[in-house]
């Protein structure tokens, strides 16, 4: 090698080893967090794994585009929900004709139906537009105060504010209670 090409390769793998020592400060500090996010959202460990896995896949070969570090943890977790989504994406159900006799017969349909939450939801449903968006952000999105607030474009004090009322009118709600909100 001459000398150019030597400097091109010495600084080629000072900026890879200083990308691959920024990616794994990323993994120590957020990897718990991401992988909380995941399992809320599959409701699985194995599932949760595998989005945390191609979560910090992802995140590699897209470190350069990380110019703000303090907004590691929202691009992580924006990462893991398009992750789980994309399982989804992918996954095809197989299809029957109802109508069929074999089909019919077939025990599953015989089975009871799991829970009902549909007093949840319509618990939620009934909520004011102002406590039902940030709850929904919240807790169906993953999103942090901060991220609500930007989003509805209010201080994240009132949001703090908007969850806990919403809370409180969804607990008054489902226990029956019509009682102050």
């Amino acid at each position: 090698m001459s000398g150019p090409e030597r400097s091109t390769s010495k600084v080629t793998s000072i900026s890879r080893a200083a990308a691959q020592q920024r990616f794994e400060a990323l993994c120590a500090e957020f990897r718990p967090d991401v992988y909380r996010f995941a399992f809320w959202l599959a409701r699985d460990r194995s599932i949760a794994e595998d989005v945390v896995q191609e979560t910090f896949m992802r995140a590699w070969r897209a470190i350069d585009t990380l110019a703000e570090p303090g907004a590691a943890r929202p691009w992580l977790l924006t990462i893991a929900r398009r992750e789980h989504a994309r399982l989804y994406e992918r996954k095809r159900l197989e299809t029957v004709d109802i109508a069929d006799p074999a089909v019919l017969d077939h025990p599953a349909l015989a089975a009871e139906e799991g829970p009902d939450h549909s007093d949840v939801r319509a618990a939620i449903l009934s909520l004011e537009q102002d406590y039902r968006e940030p709850l929904v952000l919240q807790v169906l999105m993953g999103y942090s105060t901060d991220e609500i607030a930007a989003h509805l474009g209010i201080k994240p004090g009132a949001v703090l504010t908007r969850l806990f009322r919403a809370r409180e009118k969804l607990r008054s709600l489902l226990a029956g209670s019509e009682g102050p909100p």
